[in-house]
């Protein structure tokens, strides 16, 4: 396969899967207040609103839960925590805002599997 063929695949693919992980938090009753949303550090796949605070979520994709796991590094999740900082910014509580950050897997049949506060708190 040619590497933007290849390129355009894993691009779809990680936004069914972003499509496919917000559905299942709004089932959960959460707002997607934001996708791919890009802050100074990076890029944040969603942040969803609740009664209860806000949530930063990096989804990812692979065959297995245990590959998709494996492929968020601690750099990243370094760049997550200061996107997630500058997005608190504009909010009314701004730092003090009640957040957790999420990683949401999904598997090579669609499966979703959610680790609720994976990165433990920034």
């Amino acid at each position: 396969m040619g590497r933007s063929v290849q390129g355009s695949v894993s691009y779809h693919a990680g936004e069914a899967a972003e499509l496919r992980v917000a559905t299942d938090y709004e089932r959960r009753g959460y707002t997607i207040a934001q996708r791919r949303w890009r802050g100074a550090g990076g890029e944040i796949d969603l942040i969803a609103r609740n009664a209860d605070g806000i949530v930063f979520i990096e989804v990812k994709k692979s065959a297995s839960f245990a590959a998709a796991a494996a492929r968020i590094s601690h750099r990243q999740i370094e760049r997550i925590y200061a996107s997630a900082a500058q997005f608190l910014e504009h909010e009314p509580n701004g730092q003090l805002t009640n957040v957790r950050f999420d990683a949401a897997l999904v598997d090579g049949s669609g499966a979703v599997e959610i680790i609720e506060n994976a990165f433990g708190q920034g």
